[in-house]
């Protein structure tokens, strides 16, 4: 990369015609000395920036002349032409604002001459009648009216004239816009001229200065007229809605101006215009010359947007300073507002809303600056307690949640601003301040009631802050910093909480700074803002913990660069304590987070070694290999980034690099990968930096200068450590890519290795490269990048194309013109495999070929006329495209071939040469040409006609597959040949069976019982019956069911991309010959009409969804297209087929089911490619037609197209492309889908159902939580109300129609459809404490039809009805309408009522109390009152939760009532018992358990309505009841409790037994995790007896799990000796039946079992000898179950208890220096430890680590690594568990039996690789059925630590270990498989890497394996020399296979 340059200035250099430059010469001296020599020599330099520097040397020149006060002809002459140069330039060309810049300074002798010149000239330019050049006049006289006092001067010279031909300009370009409607690509280019020449008429009238003076006293003046004339076409665009809404802005402007300049008197022109504002001008009293302009703004019917403007116009043109317009401006000022408010409720379209939000911000601007001089009255309609500031509020809570984030910027600023018109509208002697003022303290209080996922909030809050400051805001929340970092974690609020807390940080900084005597204000600082940030930084989750470290700290740094020792001293201290626990990256996290920070942003001097100091180098190694990846990335940060980029890196900080990489490749997390890739491409930049100020170092050093103190050493020595550092790093790079590395892997090192390309590039100048990636690669390592292509990831395939790109071509060469014919021969034959992979290889591979010009000679056959010409030394654009040409003429000659077969037989090119894989490669060739460059045109015409010709061919063929009724249940997916023998009856029938006529006569299917199947065979051709059909090599082929469908369906892909490509042979821009074109109009049409058939026909998803692909591509360009039939014919497309949806034509072959299958997507590609800047015209055309088809229809006929209308809406809806131009149209989507769901047609129903839930979603937003009614996806009422104002009266009717016969007196059951989803859509909705009363749209009149809506009969109708009320019901409101509610339930001695009734009152009083309870209030006493109040008027209807009430539904809902009240009110208040004791409430609740039939039996069975809930409800109320008892009286709970444990626990039903077990589980766990306030309470001791006698007679899987969890959990010692006593079972017999169970039972107990038995037998090591011994031989059935619980088959959470179970007996049977069980055992139980260390599964390689890290802890394990007590990753765990292992092995003296187990782990002994090569070769390959598979496991990774630990113990002992029957034995194995190998490998085709990549990466897998083993039996045999072993142990010698034995970093 180099030292950046500054990027140089492009300057277009000016030019003069040939008349002038004669001039000049003869004007020019002999000299060169005056000013004709110098234009003279500037109009000759080719280079603009050159020219700059003359043109600045005019002005200097002149004033020489100047002195001799002569003004020379020639300085005439040349005036002249600087004009004519200064008005031929374009305004952006820096030359012209240059020239003006030094005419300024022109001396006032030649001023005059000057102007006379400029007149002259741009009255020239004034008389030009070319239409297409009135652009570049106006752009001059805007530039002469653009700081430049000459072009002034000029303009005032000539106003009349300008103005003329302003008008005339505007009048014409008109004109020419209305006679190009629709070609919108032309248009856009004269609305543009539009504005721009709106905009000088602005600038003109605001820059003549003493306008009205000068020119408007005659008004029959010329300049009057063209002002009248100006006035009234500013008019016209002011009202035409066909311009751009930025042309009528201007518009507006103008006229507010051009009224303010020519409207006399002045006083009178805030009347005026509030008269149009208001619609009331009087005519009569106005002049001619207005009403002649002005007429259509005087009218009752203006436009909303043209009352807009207007209003802009206003506040922008008049002058609000200083209150000028006295008190007319004052009440203009109030109209205005009022105008906006009424706007706000009408306008729906999104741009209009933004200009509305930014014109009210522009309107409280105003206001401000006329409250600063205003009278009285305007102050009290404008202070806080106004309406108007109440409406302004009221608006910024309804917008501040808008989806457009320029729109909720606006809300800030007009809250600002109404808090500073607030404080005007104070009384200036009021000294209470704003903090103290009532309007702001309940503002405030208000806000800090509100959710924290509101974003509004914190903007408010931090302007809130900036005006009254924080301290108000901490005496109301102390907690806030706390609540603001805990919302952190959610990515959505992050860059809103960051900048409140800034605000307040720095606020409560200075507030505390200037009110301290001493230094003391920084701990309250810190304690206030420090403190819980580092609480987040030690315990935060991941994700809160990420955003605050992005986002937070670097704020908080800045801010206090100080507060990083106090962080740092904190985090230390911790760190010693304890490393964090393994749900947390604890104190070592933190601390690395915080020196990151700190050094990236420059608060660590890292040159001078100071952040060293506050780190140790271990704690940096164990950050680098911790298990958190969030450490491991902070640590990484650390060393890598810097504030300086020419910051060296030091020799420690290369070494943890290189260590880091050694384990942190394989990282499943892709933005875990993105972030190391990232952070080592900023340390290659620094090293490429800091190199070049190295090099330039040792040059200053070598001319003896003096030395610097940047480098302790000299710079030739730290540039040697730069290039050996990066040697090393490829080096691990290109180790990492052996055989069979993971897609993790490969992707890092490939990312990592184009990162070091990219950075260090080929030198070039004089810039010095410290290293060059192409000197490390030779033909190994290119082989392996090449190699990468047939990984099955596309990614990994990119990542190495690209890499190979950026290498010099020196590097890759091909000797070998064998090996070049078989790669391009494996690319062909790739192409065509059944794998669709396999020809993105293929395509790759051939791309590569052709770029690298490294194609067999033999092609060039394919392009013979070109082939003389381009060997000479042709362009390298050149080479490729010629290389392209023949390739793709080489695979379409195959592709036709191919096609011509698959005509005959279909199935048997599905089986042997599927036709997408050349179709791909096609494709993938042309994409990587620049289609609209192309050199060799005329070659390519009949290329592109025959591909064009050949792709309809091809989808002919696939087509009937495609497009039948049902092309996935088409052919049978059974294999077996009687099945596949009917694959041609199966194919034939291909008529699509549901089109329109299909639809209408639906009851056809009931009158068919069965197809005459031969009839339907003898009336198709063959197309090849034989399951068993002849490929291309005569080869027996069998086919599936899946191979002919993806052959179908990815042709149809290919073959849309493909026509999508050509699209883009489309010119740009205008040609002037139609032959020089690619592709005809014609061409163009005929793929538009494949597109559509195909899309409206297609059945398959995937065929249609991709040909929607290719037809946007086509859409896009045809919008671009200058050609104007060719601009028309989306719009034509979109007619049609509206039209063919509204006809509902019988014969029509739309697809009405499979949600309109393409349809949707061919109307969203024509209206998503509609240029986004214009009016979207055909958008709101179309949403017109289907909005009103979509409606409800008594006409039958009308069904299909009201199915397609709703299906089509659903689409646009979805369309993130349609943004919110959509918008406008949900009110009448979700009205058309709610009336659709009363509709008695299923289809409509359906249709209806999904445009409902995706309005849904485009109104709420994406579901980003598992709550359905998370607050995150739910909107205030006014705010949903006021966005979509016309759902207001819609739902309201629907809702009162629904409740006024919910519940009928006839008896019959209405079940209303639509009730679900108005309720849905009510319940989505939540009340807010800023709801004002300003709003018309009042949430009350739905109250009460919600209320009736609970009385229907359906049970779900009333549940939703429940969550309704809610939003509709204020917080401070809950408790009277739960009285009102509970009154109207019925006494005991009614007889007469309705239970369903009772059910929705009752539900709702449940919902309302729930929200109640979870509001603000909650620690409130008015809360407890309120409860309190409410608990009493429960109480009177107390027989609904007894036996009195029949219904147990009912009774449930009750009984949840009440205990949800137990759990409000069971706190005392201040110095009060707790309200329920008082209010005798737990006698009541006594009664009724003591009464229920937990108590007494139960009468029912399981067909009783309700008794599940009822069960779980009363168990819940009475688990409260005991533990609320026992918390009263611990040692009378027994006599006082209505029930007891045991008797739940004994109950017949599971609901009851596993609701107590819970509640007892989570007492049990919290007591063992140390997390229960005070342990276990008395209630629950001695009950070890009673779970033992459970665990032996439950007979239900979640109970008896729930009890094996709860003795987990207890202490063995507690219960473990009662066993015998309890269930007549020794404690080696229960251990035993604990295996069993763990054996035996379904998955979950069975991991729970395992626990146990773990934790029985951890227990029984650890007590008396005697008791270990007794259990030490049932030991080997735990070691089985052990062994066959890790499987990677298995679930995860089995092998989680496997891991834990491990952990658990870790020291006593892994570790202990005396083994228990016998070594086979021991390694049985380790090789499990390393097979759960390589799980797929995180969370698995983390509990395995926890295991190693439990071992490695132990005393004599301690010394085995460095990395003792450390939270480890598993990447590193898997070698140090290896290295403790071989390290036990010498402990135990076990070296000589363990060593042949271990070399049979480093063989693969079990693993029988040569039966599943030869089985691989036999068996069909079916596509998509996939076996278990690793993703993360490396077999080589585990080979290369197993060899380097075994080689290290051998190397340290002094005897052989192995007997010779053992070596013999070994040895004969390994070399047999050595042979074995040999011959496998002879066997493979020549290019079997590409044509067969999983038997040869097998293969080559094994023959590491194999020679790792041959070489350390070698050194046992004492073969080899001991240098050459350590070498072969290390560094792989050239000889053997680099991927073998890569070299790494000693693990430990």
């Amino acid at each position: 990369m180099g030292v950046k340059k500054k990027k140089e200035m492009q300057v277009t250099a000016l030019t003069i015609c040939h008349e002038d430059l004669e001039t000049l010469r003869s004007l020019a001296d002999v000299e060169g000395k005056n000013l004709a020599s110098l234009l003279l020599h500037c109009v000759q330099l080719t280079d603009g920036v050159s020219q700059i520097h003359c043109v600045k040397q005019i002005v200097p020149l002149l004033e020489k002349a100047d002195k001799n006060g002569v003004c020379d002809p020639s300085i005439r002459s040349c005036l002249d032409i600087l004009a004519r140069i200064y008005l031929s330039l374009s305004l952006k060309n820096p030359l012209k604002k240059v020239l003006a810049s030094s005419l300024n300074g022109l001396p006032e002798f030649f001023l005059t001459e000057a102007i006379q010149s400029f007149t002259s000239r741009l009255q020239e330019e004034l008389n030009t009648t070319d239409l297409y050049s009135y652009r570049k006049v106006i752009d001059n006289i805007s530039s002469c009216m653009e700081n430049f006092d000459l072009g002034r001067a000029c303009v005032n010279k000539l106003l009349k004239n300008v103005l003329h031909f302003l008008q005339k300009s505007l009048i014409e370009i008109s004109e020419e816009n209305r006679k190009f409607a629709g070609n919108h690509i032309v248009q856009t280019q004269l609305m543009n001229d539009l504005l721009v020449g709106t905009r000088v008429s602005v600038m003109l009238v605001q820059k003549i200065q003493d306008f009205q003076r000068i020119h408007l006293k005659i008004s029959t003046s010329p300049t009057w007229q063209s002002m009248c004339g100006l006035l009234s076409i500013f008019t016209k665009f002011l009202v035409d809605d066909d311009l751009l809404q930025t042309i009528q802005s201007t518009s507006g402007l103008a006229v507010i101006l051009f009224i303010k300049a020519m409207f006399h008197p002045p006083e009178e022109i805030p009347d005026l215009i509030s008269g149009l504002l208001l619609r009331s001008v009087d005519c009569a009293s106005v002049p001619d010359w207005f009403l002649n302009c002005c007429r259509s703004l005087c009218h009752a019917h203006v436009s909303h947007s043209t009352l807009l403007f207007l209003c802009q116009g206003t506040l922008t043109m008049l002058d609000w300073q200083n209150g000028g317009m006295g008190p007319r401006g004052e009440a203009l000022l109030l109209n205005i507002v009022h105008v906006l408010f009424t706007l706000s409720s009408q306008i729906k379209e999104s741009t209009l809303e933004l200009f509305l939000s930014r014109i009210l911000a522009s309107w409280t601007n105003s206001a401000i600056h006329v409250l600063e001089s205003s009278s009285p009255s305007l102050k009290d309609s404008l202070n806080g307690n106004s309406s108007i500031v109440g409406k302004l509020l009221e608006y910024v809570y309804t917008h501040w949640e808008h989806p457009l984030d320029a729109l909720r910027h606006q809300t800030k600023i007009i809250f600002r601003n109404v808090l500073q018109m607030h404080q005007l509208t104070k009384d200036k002697s009021d000294s209470e301040g704003l903090a103290a003022d009532h309007f702001v303290c309940e503002l405030t209080e208000s806000l800090l009631r509100l959710e924290w996922h509101v974003k509004g909030k914190y903007m408010c809050l931090a302007c809130l802050v900036d005006y009254t400051g924080i301290g108000h805001i901490l005496a109301l929340a102390k907690t806030i910093p706390s609540q603001i970092l805990e919302v952190m974690g959610d990515q959505s609020l992050v860059p809103y909480a960051s900048d409140l807390l800034e605000t307040m940080f720095r606020n409560h900084k200075s507030h505390l700074k200037s009110q301290a005597v001493d230094s003391t204000w920084i701990d309250e600082w810190h304690e206030t803002w420090v403190s819980p940030l580092l609480f987040i930084l030690c315990e935060g989750n991941l994700d809160q913990k990420s955003y605050v470290i992005d986002y937070y700290l670097p704020k908080l740094l800045n801010c206090s660069p100080e507060s990083l020792s106090y962080m740092v001293k904190i985090l230390q201290t911790s760190a010693d304590a304890k490393s964090g626990s393994y749900s947390s990256t604890g104190a070592l996290g933190a601390l690395m987070a915080c020196l990151r920070t700190a050094r990236a942003h420059g608060h660590l001097q890292s040159a001078t070694d100071a952040w060293r100091n506050l780190v140790s180098g271990a704690r940096i190694k164990q950050g680098l290999i911790h298990q958190h990846c969030q450490v491991r990335i902070d640590t990484l940060g650390l060393l890598c980034e810097s504030n300086r980029s020419t910051e060296i890196v030091s020799t420690e900080e290369m070494q943890w690099i290189q260590f880091f990489i050694t384990y942190n490749l394989n990282s499943q997390s892709p933005g875990v990968r993105q972030q190391i890739c990232s952070l080592l491409k900023k340390l290659f930049c620094r090293l490429q930096e800091s190199s070049q100020v190295l090099y330039k170092l040792e040059q200053s050093r070598s001319r003896h200068e003096p030395e610097n103190e940047l480098t302790k050493q000299h710079p030739s020595v730290s540039l040697q450590q730069y290039k050996n550092f990066m040697s090393s790093i490829c080096n691990s790079l290109f180790e990492a890519l052996f055989p069979g590395s993971s897609y993790p892997t490969r992707f890092s090192a490939l990312t990592i290795l184009g990162s070091i390309a990219e950075v260090f590039p080929v030198p070039e100048g004089q810039v010095q490269t410290v290293y060059q990636l192409s000197h490390d690669i030779d033909v190994r390592r290119f082989q392996t990048l090449m190699e990468c292509f047939t990984s099955t990831f596309e990614e990994v395939k990119a990542l190495a194309f690209d890499l190979l790109m950026k290498l010099p071509k020196t590097v890759i060469q091909f000797q070998d013109s064998e090996k070049l014919q078989g790669l391009f021969r494996a690319a062909l034959e790739l192409s065509t495999s059944t794998k669709p992979y396999d020809c993105v290889t293929a395509s790759y591979l051939l791309n590569f070929l052709i770029w690298q010009n490294a194609l067999p000679s033999g092609l060039s056959a394919y392009l013979q006329t070109q082939q003389a010409a381009c060997d000479g030394g042709a362009k390298s654009a050149l080479v490729v495209e010629r290389n392209t040409l023949m390739v793709i003429k080489c695979l379409l000659e195959n592709l036709e071939e191919e096609v011509s077969q698959a005509e005959g037989s279909l199935l048997q090119a599905a089986a042997s040469f599927p036709l997408y894989g050349r179709v791909h490669c096609i494709t993938g060739a042309l994409q990587r040409l620049s289609l609209n460059s192309l050199q060799l045109v005329n070659e390519w015409s009949p290329v592109v006609e025959k591909l064009l010709l050949v792709s309809y061919r091809l989808s002919a063929v696939v087509s009937p597959v495609i497009q039948s009724s049902s092309p996935e249940g088409l052919i049978p997916m059974d294999t077996d040949s009687e099945s596949a023998s009917r694959l041609q009856t199966i194919l034939s029938e291909i008529q699509p069976r549901d089109t329109n006529d299909y639809f209408n006569q639906a009851k056809i299917l009931k009158e068919r019982d069965s197809f005459d199947l031969e009839g339907l065979n003898a009336s198709v051709p063959s197309i090849g019956a034989s399951v068993e059909v002849k490929g291309k090599e005569r080869k027996t082929c069998d086919v599936t069911a899946q191979m002919v469908l993806v052959c179908c369906w990815r042709s149809m892909k290919e073959v849309a991309l493909l026509l999508g490509t050509l699209c883009q042979l489309l010119p740009r821009q205008s040609m002037p010959e139609p032959s020089s074109r690619l592709l005809t109009v014609e061409q163009v049409k005929e793929i538009g009409d494949y597109f559509k058939q195909h899309l409206l026909q297609s059945r398959h998803r995937g065929a249609f969804e991709l040909a929607y692909t290719g037809f946007v591509k086509l859409t896009e360009i045809l919008n671009r297209c200058p050609d104007v039939s060719l601009q028309k014919l989306p719009e034509r497309w979109l007619w049609n087929v509206l039209e063919e949806i509204k006809c509902s034509d019988p014969s029509s072959k739309l697809c009405a089911t499979r949600r309109s299958a393409g349809i949707p997507f061919y109307i969203q590609a024509l209206l998503a490619s509609e240029p986004k800047k214009g009016k979207m015209d055909l958008l709101k055309v179309t949403m017109k037609e289907l909005i009103s088809l979509a409606g409800p229809t008594d006409d039958s006929q009308s069904t299909v197209p009201q199915v397609h209308a709703l299906n089509i809406l659903r689409a646009l809806f979805r369309d993130t492309r349609l943004g919110e131009n959509i918008i406008p149209y949900v009110d009448d989507g979700a009205k058309a889908a709610i009336l659709g769901f009363t509709s008695p047609v299923w289809a409509v129903r359906n249709s209806s159902t999904l445009l409902f839930s995706t309005l849904i979603t485009r109104i709420f937003g994406v579901k980003r939580g598992k709550d359905e009614l998370s607050k995150k996806n739910r909107m205030t009422g006014s705010e949903f109300f006021s966005r979509f104002p016309e759902l207001y009266p819609f739902l309201l009717q629907q809702l009162e129609a629904v409740a006024n016969t919910v519940d009928s007196d006839a008896g019959e059951l209405n079940r209303h459809p639509s009730m679900f989803l108005l309720l849905l859509v009510l319940g989505r909705l939540y009340p807010s404490p800023m709801d004002g009363t300003y709003s018309a749209l009042s949430m009350a009149p739905f109250v009460p039809f919600i209320m009736r809506c609970g009385h229907s009969p359906v049970y779900r109708s009333r549940e939703m009805a429940a969550r309704a009320l809610v939003p509709f019901v204020m917080v401070d409101e809950i408790p009277d309408t739960i009285r009102t509610l509970l009154a109207k339930l019925p006494n005991s001695t009614d007889r007469c009522f309705r239970q369903n009734h009772i059910h929705g009152t009752l539900l709702q009083v449940f919902h309302l109390l729930q929200a109640f309870s979870d509001s603000k209030y909650r620690l409130n006493t008015y809360f407890q009152q309120e409860l309190a109040d409410v608990a009493v008027c429960t109480r009177a209807k107390l027989w609904l939760a007894e036996r009195q009430n029949p219904c147990l539904v009912t009774r449930a809902v009750y009984i949840d009532i009440l205990f949800l009240l137990t759990h409000c009110l069971d706190k005392p208040t201040t110095g009060n018992q707790p309200a329920l004791e008082h209010l005798g409430f737990w006698g009541d609740v006594k009664r009724i358990v003591s009464r229920s039939e937990l108590i007494t039996g139960f009468p029912y069975t399981f067909t009783v309505p309700g008794l599940p809930q009822y069960l779980q409800s009363l168990t819940k109320l009475a688990i409260a009841a005991v533990w609320a008892l026992a918390a009263q009286a611990r040692d009378q709970q027994a006599r006082d409790s209505p029930i007891s444990f045991s008797q739940l626990l004994e109950s017949s039903f599971p609901e009851v037994r596993l609701l107590t077990l819970e509640a007892l589980l989570e007492r049990f766990s919290a007591a063992a995790s140390g997390s229960g306030e005070r342990g276990l309470p008395p209630l629950l001791w001695n009950m070890g007896g009673t779970f033992l006698m459970l665990a032996m007679k439950e007979d239900h899987p979640e109970c008896s799990c729930k009890i094996l969890k709860i003795l987990h959990c207890m202490d063995p010692s507690e219960w473990l000796p009662q066993t015998e006593h309890c269930i007549h079972l020794t404690p080696k017999e229960f251990l035993i039946w604990t295996m069993d169970v763990a054996s035996n039972e379904r998955s979950e107990i069975r991991s729970v079992a395992l626990r146990l038995a773990s934790k029985v037998i951890a227990h029984h090591m650890q007590t008396c000898e005697e008791t270990r011994d007794s259990v030490v031989p049932t030991l080997k059935q735990w070691v089985r179950l052990v062994a066959s619980s890790c499987g990677e088959h298995l679930p995860a959470e089995a092998r989680l208890a496997t891991a834990a179970a491990l952990t658990c007996t870790a020291p006593f049977l892994l570790t202990s220096p005396h083994p228990v069980l016998e070594l086979q055992d021991t390694l049985a139980l380790w090789r499990c430890v390393l097979s759960l260390l390589q799980s797929e599964e995180q969370a698995v390689r983390d509990a395995a680590t926890e295991t190693v890290a439990t071992a490695m802890s132990q005393e004599n394990t301690r010394r085995s690594t460095d990395f003792a007590f450390c939270q480890v990753d598993a990447s590193i765990a898997l070698p140090l568990a290896l290295a403790v292992l071989c390290d036990l092995l010498q402990q135990w003296d076990q070296l000589a039996p363990g060593l042949p187990v271990l070399l049979g782990w480093l063989l693969g002994e079990g693993d029988d690789f040569v039966v599943h090569v030869e089985s691989t070769q036999q068996v069909e390959d079916y596509l998509f059925e996939k076996a278990e598979v690793n993703f993360w496991a490396e077999t080589l990774t585990f080979v290369k630590y197993l060899h380097k630990h075994l080689f290290h113990l051998l190397s340290a002992s002094s005897w052989c270990p192995l007997s010779p029957e053992s070596f013999r034995h070994l040895h004969g194995t390994a070399s047999e498989q050595c042979h074995l190998l040999s011959q496998l490998f002879r066997e493979l085709p020549p290019t079997a890497e590409f044509l067969k990549t999983v038997e040869f990466t097998r293969l080559r897998i094994q023959e590491e394996r194999t020679l790792a083993c041959l070489r350390l039996l070698a050194f046992l045999e004492g073969k080899e020399r001991e240098d050459t072993l350590v070498l072969s142990a290390s560094d792989s010698p050239a000889e053997v296979n680099p991927f073998t034995l890569a070299r790494t970093e000693t693990a430990c």
